[in-house]
């Protein structure tokens, strides 16, 4: 009685609010909005504006990439130059003078942090990115970050993920309860574990590879997620394949297959 009247409810409670309805048709949020959520509406990548929508949307976590700059500047770009300005040589002054297409300013990660804890629902990924000058300069930016977060108190909100297998293992040493997952694909799940990673975050291609990687990692305790998944084809397949979370450029997508499931 008590499971059929939950149910009934369910419909009533999206009309009153709406914001629920993302996360109602399916019982897990496993939507990570890539770079935030902004092909839908236009927004730029790793912007302000693109994390609002994602947390709008009740994604499960909204991902964006950072980089260091030459005065020690953690920003927000996916690539190492922001339009022709290469980030790990130029001043955070100098990046300032290059707006995205908003308005916006090349956001800082500290200013997209104080922004995602406004609130508590959406995970704020944090992929930082290797630094072009070397693995010194990526291990310090890792040094960088951790700090950030702490004196932040951001802990609780922020999922790390790298490329840089050192440099992730510096964020883990430097916060053992830190929840890193790697990127690059190489590592099998009982070296990912054993090197205290809290998951793998790999691309389509290594799952499919791999598909025994799957249960592997699920039984060492390790958290999987899969990128970039944007057709309902392969959001179907690695729904099936019970990924925990999913990072896709098309969350509105994947959220309407969710509550058709």
């Amino acid at each position: 009685m008590k499971l059929a009247f939950t149910f009934c409810l369910l419909p009533i409670l999206a009309c009153i609010f709406p914001e629920a309805e993302a996360t109602m048709g399916d019982d897990r949020n496993i939507v990570i909005a890539h770079r935030g959520a902004w092909k839908a509406d236009g927004l730029p990548q790793n912007s302000i504006a693109s994390l609002k929508r994602a947390i709008e949307l009740g994604c499960y976590g909204s991902e964006f990439d950072v980089h260091l700059t030459a005065d020690d500047v953690l920003v927000l770009c996916h690539d190492k130059d922001h339009q022709g300005v290469d980030i790990a040589t130029a001043t955070y002054a100098e990046l300032l003078a290059i707006k995205l297409p908003n308005g916006e300013s090349i956001p800082t990660a500290e200013a997209c942090l104080r922004e995602g804890m406004k609130q508590n629902e959406t995970k704020l990924v944090f992929e930082l990115k290797p630094s072009a000058l070397g693995k010194a300069r990526s291990v310090e930016a890792a040094d960088l970050t951790v700090d950030l977060v702490k004196r932040l108190g951001a802990q609780a909100q922020v999922e790390y993920i790298l490329f840089d297998y050192d440099a992730a293992k510096r964020i883990i040493e430097l916060d053992p309860e830190a929840k890193v997952s790697y990127l690059n694909g190489e590592v099998p799940p009982a070296q990912a574990h054993a090197d205290g990673f809290y998951g793998l975050d790999y691309h389509m291609n290594v799952f499919r590879k791999h598909p025994e990687w799957v249960e592997e990692a699920k039984n060492l305790g390790l958290v999987l997620n899969v990128w970039t998944v944007n057709s309902e084809d392969d959001m179907r397949e690695f729904i099936d394949m019970g990924m925990d979370v999913i990072t896709t450029d098309e969350p509105e997508r994947l959220q309407r297959l969710l509550r058709e499931q």
